[in-house]
């Protein structure tokens, strides 16, 4: 069973809604008649999981399983699979192989360099640890996407911060230019649910999209989370839990591109300037090294 078409054009036309952008809709219907069905690979990384967890969460369940798992064909991410040890491994290289030069990959978390990229193991091949270094070093340059999903993947972040003893770096810096298109930044501590899946749906329809200059999706990461803050021009105030902007407080949200103040969290309800705390600038490329000064 495929995702319908409307269904995807409901989430396209949503998310476009969300950034006031407009779409070409006969576009994606000429792109929807496709019936291509390039499957996708997920690595997990050096991190917590939690780019994986926000991105079940997006807001329409239905939408999520048809992509995942049928348009998409989601063929390995060790987190949800029910296969584990030699079959996922064996799965893993067999989508590969088949679909060189078709498959989206997507890596989740930092990846350890140091002491041979001992530090974080995908799994075994004819009992030959498979670390996550060399995963992405053989898979990046065969896919035809690689998507970087979270902070850590795009530019290291928590897993790559001092004094980084695992080596970690992002997939970006790790792939050199190894792969048929540029890596695709998404950051964000962790990714927006409906950047990720949007994302993985341009790719579907439309192709590489434009990126800035850290490799982000201009269609996404445009705007700093200050342009559309709750609390701007609210005042200022000087700690968190005051009332105001939380400029003077140490928020990083002039510097920060995200679309967390145009899209919300939890089905639109929530930021963290509405939970009464300034913007840590989770999506920024230094992130975590810029601590508020408040």
């Amino acid at each position: 069973m495929n995702i319908k078409r409307r269904d995807f054009l409901k989430l396209s036309l949503a998310a476009a809604a969300a950034l006031k952008l407009k779409l070409d809709v006969d576009q994606l219907e000429v792109a929807l008649a496709s019936d291509a069905d390039p499957p996708l690979i997920w690595l997990q990384g050096a991190g917590c999981t939690g780019c994986t967890m926000s991105t079940l969460n997006v807001v329409e369940p239905t939408v999520i399983d048809d992509v995942l798992l049928n348009k998409v064909s989601m063929k390995f991410n060790s987190t949800v699979m029910s296969s584990a040890g030699g079959p996922a491994m064996q799965a893993l290289a067999q989508a590969a192989s088949e679909y060189t030069g078709q498959f989206i990959l997507v890596v989740e978390g930092a990846v350890p360099t140091a002491a041979d990229g001992l530090y974080c193991v995908v799994g075994e091949d004819n009992g030959a640890l498979v670390t996550i270094e060399d995963a992405v070093l053989k898979y990046g340059p065969m896919a035809k996407y690689v998507v970087a999903a979270g902070t850590c993947a795009a530019f290291g972040g928590v897993a790559a911060a001092e004094p980084n003893t695992t080596g970690s770096s992002s997939v970006k810096a790790v792939l050199d230019n190894k792969t048929l298109n540029p890596v695709i930044n998404l950051p964000g501590c962790p990714v927006h649910p409906t950047v990720m899946i949007q994302s993985l749906v341009d790719l579907l329809l439309i192709g590489m999209p434009s990126l800035d200059y850290y490799n982000r999706p201009l269609l996404y990461y445009s705007n700093n989370v200050h342009s559309s803050c709750p609390r701007r021009g609210t005042g200022a105030a000087t700690a968190p839990g005051e009332v105001g902007c939380y400029r003077r407080a140490g928020c990083k949200g002039q510097s920060t591109e995200n679309v967390c103040t145009q899209m919300m969290w939890n089905n639109g309800e929530n930021v963290c300037m509405l939970s009464n705390y300034p913007c840590i600038g989770c999506a920024d490329p230094a992130f975590p090294t810029n601590p508020l000064t408040c």
